[in-house]
């Protein structure tokens, strides 16, 4: 079964066991698909309000965008997962003849590579739920101002979680032009989403 598929009090007692995966991987992917469902919502209620008519069509069309990132968020908190298993898995395959060493070697670079690949798109991914709120900064229902809050913390999280995961992976990582482009662009989607994320929430907090 999926994890996604789990009981949140299952989800949990798997998190807290001894068991290496789910981990900070599949969390952060998690914290940025309750982001996207939080932008979901905010836009919704702003929706059903005559008050807020002339942010209707702008709300319709960040709530497909949310919902959308929210299905791709909620599919990486498995893909974490099943990346790391195979690292796993790798790290224990035998080594006894030069042919299990070299088929071992492979197997570790090519899960190490996946490892890195997925927490990667989960931070483009929580860049693109940052950008969502920061176009619906100022267009929603203002009674949903800490559930907007809420998400933007949640959106940062899995940012600065996936680099963290994305980071730790990076050595192991034999794609030289991948690795430098990770390094780069992570660096840059960090500080960008600290700008956003500061700001935004620096406003609602204002306003309350």
């Amino acid at each position: 079964m999926k994890l996604v598929d789990l009981k949140v009090k299952e989800y949990l007692d798997i998190l807290i066991s001894d068991e290496p995966a789910p981990g900070g991987g599949s969390v952060s992917a998690l914290a940025g698909a309750q982001g996207a469902a939080l932008m979901s919502m905010v836009c919704d209620l702003t929706i059903m309000k005559k008050k807020y008519a002339d942010d209707h069509e702008l709300c319709e069309s960040l709530k497909a965008e949310a919902r959308e990132l929210y299905t791709e968020l909620s599919a990486a908190i498995d893909k974490d997962t099943d990346a790391y298993n195979l690292v796993a898995a790798a790290f224990k395959m035998p080594k006894e003849t030069d042919e299990e060493k070299a088929a071992r070697k492979k197997a570790i670079a090519d899960g190490t590579l996946e490892a890195t690949k997925v927490p990667y798109s989960v931070m483009q991914m929580g860049m693109k739920g940052l950008e969502i709120a920061d176009k619906l900064y100022g267009h929603f229902n203002t009674n949903c101002a800490s559930d907007f809050g809420v998400g933007v913390l949640n959106f940062m999280a899995c940012i600065k979680g996936a680099w963290l995961n994305v980071k730790i992976n990076l050595p192991g990582v034999k794609d030289e032009a991948f690795a430098a482009e990770c390094e780069t662009k992570g660096k840059e989607i960090m500080a960008r989403g600290e700008e956003i994320e500061k700001r935004l929430y620096g406003e609602i907090e204002a306003g309350l």
